[in-house]
């Protein structure tokens, strides 16, 4: 008897939670708006499994995500629309068009020229899909998603607009609209700015942080992640640090705070140093 593949299996699984007659009532409830927030999760948590070097968890997170697409695609399967087996089909053709150098007879030479190529494919395909749609969105921005993290959809909005030529030539003269950004937000505060003016100004600093890291080569969101990460670790330092010391947080002056603060960064630097 032939031994079922595993990823047939994980079909089959999927169509039995979803089955009306004897399925998980739970999973036969939900709509593809009730999963896409489980499917977002889901892609943070290889994202974190990968920062955290974590072999074993990123194999487990895998699997999760992979399990969100066949339930996507399970629930489109009941609808009519399409498959796994589809989905599957269309990504297979798309990064055969797509690497024209590598299945067909194009030749590029380096990765700088893949990336062009690559932009210059997706384009047409967007134009392609809008002419079917009868669309007359033909903007440069066309087809960055709103629903993107904010920091990661403005270094896209951006490296749109630098390929018809609205970018800074280097690092330089965004730092000098950085001081710019910085020095408007400085004023709502002083005069009292309304949170929307306030939250308006944050907005266009933040944008230019993100246009200061793509112009560095430093992607915004994975650099805030590595500033949580770094904050957390020192924070709970300086919390152990004091306790062990018989004092509460909440009790201390921010002085005491602060002094606690400098101490955990001296130490963790410290212990850096010498595992080096």
């Amino acid at each position: 008897m032939p031994q079922i593949r595993p990823m047939d299996r994980l079909i089959e699984i999927m169509a039995t939670l979803r089955s009306p007659d004897g399925g998980c009532p739970w999973d036969v409830e939900q709509t593809f708006a009730t999963i896409a927030p489980h499917t977002i999760e889901e892609a943070y948590e290889v994202a974190d499994a990968i920062e955290q070097n974590d072999m074993d968890a990123l194999k487990d997170e895998l699997g999760d995500l992979l399990f969100q697409s066949v339930f996507h695609a399970q629930m489109a399967r009941e609808l009519g629309a399409f498959d796994f087996d589809d989905v599957v089909n269309g990504v297979v053709e798309k990064m055969i068009r797509r690497h024209p150098h590598v299945f067909g007879e194009q030749s590029i030479l380096s990765a700088d020229q893949q990336i062009a190529a690559w932009e210059t494919i997706k384009a047409a395909e967007r134009a392609e899909k809008s002419a079917g749609e009868h669309t007359a969105d033909s903007s440069a921005l066309s087809g960055v998603i709103g629903g993107l993290p904010a920091l990661t959809r403005a270094e896209k909005l951006q490296k749109r607009a630098a390929r018809v030529g609205f970018d800074w030539p280097d690092a330089l003269p965004v730092l000098d609209k950085l001081r710019e950004e910085t020095a408007e937000l400085q004023t709502e505060i002083d005069t009292n700015g309304s949170a929307g003016r306030l939250a308006d100004e944050l907005g266009d600093l933040l944008f230019v942080c993100v246009n200061l890291g793509r112009k560095l080569g430093i992607d915004a969101e994975t650099a805030l992640r590595g500033a949580n990460t770094k904050f957390e670790k020192r924070f709970r330092h300086m919390e152990t640090a004091l306790r062990d010391q018989g004092h509460h947080l909440q009790d201390l002056d921010l002085d005491s705070l602060e002094a606690g603060w400098q101490e955990a960064k001296k130490d963790l630097a410290s212990k850096v140093a010498n595992s080096e």
